[in-house]
This record gives C-alpha cells, structure tokens and sequence, in this order.
C-alpha cells in the first residue's frame, strides 16, 4: 500500500461559539458536547461569559470575532446600567452586532405564555427548556442548528401543541415598566428612561392588569404576577 505525500491535508472548518450561563459547571457541558462534535471537520473557538454584563462586554468588543452560534442562558444577574436584564436582551443586541449568529436559548421557564413570547420576541434557532437538558438532547440540538434547522425541545413542543387562549403579547415598553415597578421607582424615573407619556404608561399598566386578570388594581399583585409567569 502506497500514500499519496503530496496530497493536501482537509483544513477543518473553524467555528466561533459564545456561551452566556451563570452555571460554570453548565458551561463546561457545553463545552464538552460542542468539542466532541465532528472534531475531523470543526475547530472550535469557544467565548464564554457568567452573566449580563461579561455577556455585553464580550459581545460590544471590537476584537471579538463574529460568533456562528450562541448559547445564552435567559435567567441571569442583568446589566442594569445597558438594560440587559436577560438572556433575551443579549439575543436581540447580537442579533443587531452580529444578524448571521444562530442563538440557541436555554431556560427554566415552563410557562407558555413566556415560551410563546420568547419565540414572538427573538424568533431563536434553538429553544431547550433545562429540564429537558441532557449531553445527547445537546448535541442534537447543536447538530440541527449547524444544520440550518430549528431546534426546541420536547417540552417546548408538547407546549406549543397546546390549546390556549392565553396570547398575551408584551413588548419591550411592557418590560421596562414591569422592572421599574418591581424596584418602587417613582413615575418621574420611569419617564427618565421609557420613552413615552406617563399616560401611556398608564395604559399599559392598566392593559397589563387586564391581561393577567389583576382585580386589586395592586402594583404589587402586577408585578409578582407577571414573575410568576416569567415575563421579566
């Protein structure tokens, strides 16, 4: 048997992953699936970050290269001074630095109202509720999304295949006003940093009361009630 000495080495295709979780141990699963993918054909330049902040930075950085996909956690610790406040909202800024990433996100959150807003909102690759979450459930997901397919898994599905008619939209103005409830801030803060009349926001309180069936008119039932259904 002879070899062919001349012949040209493949070059592996190099991809750039980010992967956002306030779980160190986590991040390192991540990284032990996405390594064991194909490694005759991909090399790997893995980013990682712990919150909202370490997130932002990596991403708002001009030396960062362009990512191919990402995994962001939606629960962490926010970056109040840029109002990233999740996992969402690091979504929607690298899908303006960075359109052709393909996001994967991962959460705890069970309810289908938040799921569906999620979905409406970011419009992500892949979406994996953490329960669901195991080393194969990961490669799978990440071998769809390499692929150019949508990925949820298997609780996000049985969700959606529900019938409900609980279709509450909520938009980015909705969440800001919710944050500043949750933290007591006076109307004259709030006007400081949503860019609308104090009657729209009363509209929107008022609308938001409506949706999630708050019949005390309570600020306080507003907001643990829209926690209770992850919409902030």
């Amino acid at each position: 048997m002879t070899f062919d000495l001349t012949a040209p080495v493949p070059q592996l295709v190099k991809k750039n992953i980010l992967i956002v979780d306030d779980h160190p141990f986590i991040i390192e699963g991540y990284k032990n699936a996405i390594t064991r993918y194909n490694p005759k054909q991909y090399e790997f330049f893995i980013a990682q970050a712990h919150d909202c902040k370490s997130g932002y930075d990596i991403i708002e950085n001009d030396n960062t290269p362009v990512f191919d996909i990402a995994f962001l956690d939606i629960s962490m610790p926010p970056y109040e001074e840029k109002e990233i406040f999740s996992g969402e909202d690091l979504a929607k800024l690298l899908s303006k630095k960075m359109p052709s990433c393909k996001i994967i996100l991962l959460t705890m959150y069970t309810e289908l109202l938040k799921i569906k807003t999620i979905i409406r909102s970011i419009q992500p690759n892949g979406l994996i509720i953490k329960n669901d979450l195991t080393f194969d459930e990961l490669l799978l997901a990440f071998d769809k999304v390499m692929k150019n397919e949508k990925y949820y898994s298997q609780s996000v599905v049985k969700m959606l295949n529900q019938t409900t008619h609980n279709a509450i939209e909520i938009d980015q103005y909705d969440k800001q006003i919710l944050v500043h409830l949750s933290k007591r801030a006076a109307i004259n803060e709030m006007l400081q940093n949503i860019p609308i009349s104090i009657n729209a926001i009363e509209k929107r309180k008022a609308h938001l009361k409506e949706l999630l069936k708050i019949r005390s008119g309570s600020d306080d039932d507003l907001v643990r009630e829209a926690k209770s259904k992850g919409l902030f």
